[in-house]
């Protein structure tokens, strides 16, 4: 859900390198350097795995990884792992509303209080000024509901049940954003599910299943609802607390539903960033609309889209994608260039690593990848 992009400390965990595949793991003309480079760095970063995959005209689709998947077995990453995702799944997410657009079902400058009448009526805010196109795009002025109290203690409300309703109701009880126009809130996402809901009879997760998981053939993605484990092989999360290592995997994430409740692995977001630049989840009118940015504040050099965020990583190169923080301690970081022809995912099992260093090898592995 909750985006988390300065550096912090690193776990005090000493975790092994795992080799590059083999030469015939790969297609003929591959060049797994820039692969080989990118796990080296990661290795060193402290988390305590990594899954990383990658995707390219030459190599097709690599799977591999650094560290340990399960601190407690000593079970390595091999790079077919399940994680949550996170944050990532607002593309997700904006992707349905934008097909619906292109149905012509709704509209990006529909007000929220046309599809959702009354919900948002307070001395603060007003439904009937927020359009859709600023959920997504995070420039509603709505506060992140993670800022409630009720929050306050992260595992009080580990193993409940908490409807998307509830988490709106608890952000329209804060005070407005600082940051303005942009102001990242998981509440926009949240919203954004309930419309998908009122307009289709269904809930967004069976949404994404119906639009994207069935078309796109991903196996190993899936809307958890209250299911609190992940699938075999999973990729166990840490977080550190108080000098102890916690695995924090076990969660019922229903609460973040729209703003980050999937579960998949880095083959299958891979497969969906690539399908989605290259055109064939968006019609070209609907894609144009999900690539047009504002600044992004929080991030250096970052533009926002409707649920994308751009970078630039070298000049003249732009890529595209979603990073994600999930309170279990799963992190995630995705590339994709334009085209959708190269693609970068990596699945994090640890909260705490050096993450500028990590975002320095991928941004190093989308410009060298071919």
């Amino acid at each position: 859900m909750r985006r988390r992009t300065s550096v912090v400390a690193a776990l005090a965990v000493t975790v092994p390198l795992l080799a590059a595949p083999a030469a015939s793991a790969a297609t003929p003309g591959c060049d797994t350097k820039p692969v080989q480079a990118a796990l080296k760095a990661l290795g060193s970063v402290g988390a305590s795995g990594m899954s990383l995959t990658v995707r390219s005209p030459r190599c097709g689709v690599l799977n591999n990884g650094v560290g340990l998947a399960d601190l407690r077995t000593g079970r390595k990453v091999v790079g077919n792992e399940h994680s949550r995702i996170a944050s990532n799944t607002k593309t997700w997410v904006a992707t349905v509303v934008l097909q619906l657009v292109g149905e012509s079902r709704l509209g990006l400058d529909d007000t929220v209080d046309r599809h959702l009448p009354g919900l948002i009526r307070t001395e603060r805010y007003d439904g009937r000024r927020i359009t859709i196109r600023q959920l997504l795009q995070h420039t509603s002025g709505l506060p992140d509901y993670l800022e409630a109290p009720f929050w306050e203690d992260e595992t009080a409300h580990r193993w409940d049940h908490i409807e998307p309703l509830l988490t709106v109701e608890q952000a329209l009880t804060l005070p407005p954003p600082r940051d303005k126009p942009f102001s990242y809130s998981n509440t926009n996402y949240n919203l954004a599910g309930l419309i998908v809901a009122k307009i289709t009879g269904h809930g967004i997760g069976t949404e994404i299943e119906q639009r994207i998981i069935k078309p796109l053939g991903l196996r190993d993605t899936y809307w958890p609802g209250d299911r609190t484990t992940l699938p075999e092989p999973d990729l166990r999360s840490y977080v550190k607390r108080s000098g102890k290592l916690l695995d924090r995997t076990e969660w019922n994430t229903s609460g973040a539903d729209a703003s980050g409740a999937l579960v998949s692995t880095g083959a299958d977001v891979t497969t969906f960033w690539s399908a989605l630049m290259s055109g064939k989840l968006l019609a070209p009118a609907q894609l144009a609309e999900m690539k047009r940015t504002v600044p992004d504040p929080t991030v250096r050099g970052a533009r926002y889209g409707l649920g994308t965020e751009r970078y630039e990583p070298t000049p003249g190169l732009v890529t595209w994608g979603h990073s994600g923080f999930m309170e279990t301690g799963h992190k995630l970081r995705n590339a994709v260039t334009e085209d959708g022809q190269r693609a970068v995912t990596l699945l994090i099992g640890s909260e705490e690593f050096k993450e500028a260093k990590v975002d320095s090898a991928l941004r190093a592995l989308i410009r060298d990848l071919r």
